[in-house]
């Protein structure tokens, strides 16, 4: 339902948008760009899903050889103890516990275009144990929020573009990033769980919630203490842990004696069914939100939060112009993308609002998009409170985000 609302709700406001434009400042052009807007924005979805298919079709590969070399299950039994109170739906050792894990693991370190294709696969399994084949159970909610709240320990892709814009310091980003998406996937979790009636001060859970704490406390306090292993650790680290699980999945995958090309073809096919699956559910999102920004209706938004913030008497408004990226992010990754890299065209990408929209990018996920893509693929249409629920996590990363911004970059 709350999909639907948004996306009734954004084309209704860039319609009023535009007819306001239209008839108070004559600007004739305002429906020609709006429409050409929603051709723009169903050619990128097609695009996007172009290039998720190799994607798809890669990942879902490597994780059928892991699968069937027995990689995935190795996985699953490292983590059933917190995953058996978090999904109590879920049968023990269940394969979805390893894609699922897979999927977190692929998004802690920044690659976004290996994470989808697990959580899909994740998704898929988990849909095999939903009775309400249209409604999301209780654990693909779970799996989306902490999906969506995006807990992010090596920004990979980020710290690539901020080097690419020709950044005296890329990693800069790094520590605040991982302080934002920490309290985003923590808030995401405390929500769902006391919406599920998961308790969470269990022993195991707390063990487990302890253990990632002291690692992500011990690794802020030996970066901040040698900063200088913070960019080859975020540049270096990431694709070589992701190396490594590929090789491993294939030695396993031999040490079993299966056919790893052919276990790979049959992996892959399953990876373009759900590209093809997935096409519509992009093309209606990504339609509403072009739109929505064609009309000038995200510039008077951000505009009137300024006049608020100015009422309530905060002077220090600046990080506003960094917030489109903010704003976007729950929508589109790409664009996002695009705000954060015309941030840094605009303002210098070492300057505040700079490294602020990196961190912006870095801290949320791309909830609505997740929502379409994940949901879609598996033919989910009643959503229940997944929606609200990633957008909770999405608001505490963007408000951790501020303030930390504020700390580190002041």
């Amino acid at each position: 339902m709350l999909l639907n609302r948004l996306w009734i709700g954004l084309f209704l406001i860039a319609l009023a948008v535009g007819l306001g434009k239209l008839i108070f400042f004559s600007d004739l052009m305002i429906f020609k760009q709006m429409v050409d807007a929603l051709f723009e924005s169903a050619e990128l979805a097609f695009k996007i899903a172009l290039f998720l298919t190799g994607a798809l079709c890669l990942w879902m590969g490597f994780m059928e050889i892991g699968e069937k070399g027995g990689a995935i299950q190795k996985l699953t039994v490292l983590v059933a103890p917190l995953f058996t109170k978090l999904f109590p739906d879920i049968p023990k050792n269940h394969p979805a516990v390893g894609s699922m894990m897979m999927n977190f693991s692929a998004n802690m370190l920044g690659l976004d275009n290996a994470a989808t294709p697990l959580g899909l696969k994740a998704m898929g399994q988990l849909q095999e144990l939903n009775p309400k084949k249209d409604t999301a159970s209780n654990a693909q909610i779970m799996f989306l929020v902490l999906n969506t709240s995006g807990l992010t320990l090596i920004p990979v892709s980020i710290l690539a573009y901020r080097s690419g814009a020709g950044s005296a310091s890329p990693s800069e980003v790094f520590l605040p990033i991982l302080f934002s998406t920490f309290f985003a996937s923590l808030v995401g979790l405390i929500v769902v769980s006391i919406k599920q009636k998961i308790n969470l001060f269990n022993r195991t859970v707390m063990a487990y919630l302890g253990t990632v704490t002291a690692f992500i406390v011990g690794l802020l306090v030996l970066l901040f203490n040698k900063p200088d292993l913070v960019e080859p650790i975020s540049n270096v680290g990431g694709n070589v842990l992701l190396f490594s699980v590929i090789i491993v999945f294939l030695l396993l995958g031999i040490r079993k004696k299966i056919n790893v090309y052919e276990v790979f073809i049959d992996g892959a096919k399953g990876g373009f069914d759900v590209a093809i699956k997935i096409v519509p559910y992009l093309v209606a999102i990504l339609v509403a939100i072009g739109v929505f920004k064609a009309s000038g209706a995200m510039e008077i938004l951000f505009e009137g939060l300024r006049y608020l913030l100015e009422l309530m008497a905060i002077t220090n408004t600046k990080f506003i112009e960094a917030l489109p990226t903010a704003f976007m992010k729950p929508f589109s990754g790409g664009a996002a993308r695009g705000m954060m890299l015309e941030t840094f065209a605009t303002h210098g990408v070492d300057s505040f609002i700079g490294k602020m929209s990196a961190t912006f990018q870095g801290s949320t996920e791309t909830t609505f998009y997740v929502l379409a893509v994940y949901f879609g693929s598996v033919g989910i249409k009643k959503t229940r409170y997944a929606a609200g629920a990633g957008l909770i996590a999405d608001a505490a990363g963007i408000i951790a985000a501020i303030f930390i911004s504020f700390l580190f970059y002041t």
